[in-house]
């Protein structure tokens, strides 16, 4: 089997293929890169595996005026760029000592011993220059299938690193076929090893949890994961049933993971969000939960958010959401308050003016944007006597 893609046959790429086997060394693309290939899916990230050792990596590179950054030279990653192009060149290797989050690496001649320390057979591929396709665990049938396994034992895989757990769960989501379901060795192993996922570091667990929720549709894996007890232990308190609404309710609607994270629920605090993504979410999650027209949800929070909390309001009431409810959301994020408190004074001032004025919003608000000036005005006049 063969792969391609403007990927594999750009200039860079080929570049830094060309620098390794022309000093006589191996030089395979490995990994994301080869698996979304074969699957007709984007290529973001180029990875290469080869045995020269980090060290002769830096000096091919520097002869040939190649910038090299060692990125992860503990490990044997050295980051190459070529036309601002990234190219993560990794030696082979085995991992010796595990503890569950780092790994202490021996470096290897044998493309099959760097397979075996992998995570999935989907992710043990790799492909020559020339897009032959190099499968030493025979991991292709697995792929064409869009079966996510563990390579060997699941127990072992996961307690190299106890992020695996959160990975299955992503990788299913993502590739893996919902007619077959969840790989059942897998599942009892990640249940199992659960506790392991106390020792991550918070935002280790935060990217995963942003790369599932973006998913397609992760409803699914996050519904096993809190049937196996793993949900409560990265967002306590969360309830996944309502998520599979939500992603009904998204057809034609972009996934948004911070939509999906608000739905859920529970203690984000621990994901390790940024002030921004933090404040949106907690956002969306009050006023998802309150009792708000559509229109003052665009008033509120924008077109975007103010379409994100209908749909969250939406997904935990049953309610679907109507056209109409859509261009509320629309027109509210545009509508401007058309009091101000100068159209108040000096008939009020003080707390009479705040209150007169917090009133007629209310009203506004509640009228969808359809009470005039003049309307809130004899509204005030009307309260005042």
């Amino acid at each position: 089997m063969k792969v391609g893609g403007d990927w594999l046959e750009a200039a860079p790429t080929q570049a830094v293929f060309a620098l390794l086997t022309d000093a006589g060394h191996q030089a395979l693309a490995v990994g994301g890169c080869v698996r979304n290939a074969a699957l007709d899916a984007a290529v973001t990230d180029i990875d290469l595996a080869t045995d020269a050792r980090p060290d002769r990596v830096v000096a091919l590179a520097d002869a040939a005026g190649i910038r090299a950054v060692p990125t992860g030279i503990d490990h044997g990653t050295i980051t190459l760029i070529v036309d601002g192009v990234p190219h993560e060149v990794t030696t082979f290797r085995a991992d010796v000592e595990t503890d569950g989050r780092h790994a202490v690496v021996a470096f290897s001649d044998d493309v099959a011993t760097d397979a075996a320390r992998r995570d999935f057979t989907m992710n043990a591929l790799y492909a020559r220059a020339d897009g032959t396709v190099v499968d030493p665990l025979d991991g292709l049938p697995d792929l064409r299938a869009r079966r996510v396994r563990f390579i060997g034992d699941p127990h072992a895989r996961i307690r190299e690193d106890y992020l695996r757990i959160l990975r299955f769960f992503r990788f299913t989501a993502w590739y893996g076929d919902p007619g077959l379901g969840i790989d059942a060795d897998g599942l009892a192993a990640c249940a199992e090893l659960a506790d392991g996922l106390d020792g991550l570091s918070r935002e280790r667990v935060g990217q995963e949890v942003r790369k599932l929720l973006s998913a397609p549709d992760p409803a699914p894996m996050v519904a096993t994961m809190e049937r196996s007890g793993i949900l409560a232990r990265i967002l306590p308190g969360a309830e996944a049933a309502p998520l599979s609404v939500l992603v009904h309710l998204e057809d034609g609607i972009e996934p948004a993971w911070i939509r999906r994270l608000a739905l859920l629920g529970g203690e984000a605090d621990d994901l390790r969000l940024s002030k921004a993504e933090a404040r949106t979410t907690q956002i969306l999650a009050k006023t998802g939960r309150g009792d708000v027209r559509p229109f003052v949800f665009g008033n509120l929070l924008g077109p975007s958010l103010g379409r994100d909390a209908l749909l969250i309001h939406s997904a935990l009431t049953g309610h679907p959401v109507a056209a109409e409810d859509l261009e509320l959301v629309a027109r509210g994020a545009v509508a401007k308050f058309p009091l101000a408190a100068a159209d108040l004074m000096p008939a009020l001032t003080g707390p009479s003016l705040g209150e007169a004025l917090d009133d007629a919003l209310q009203a506004w608000l509640l009228s969808d944007g359809a009470l005039t000036k003049d309307d809130l005005l004899r509204r005030v006049s009307n309260h005042r006597h």
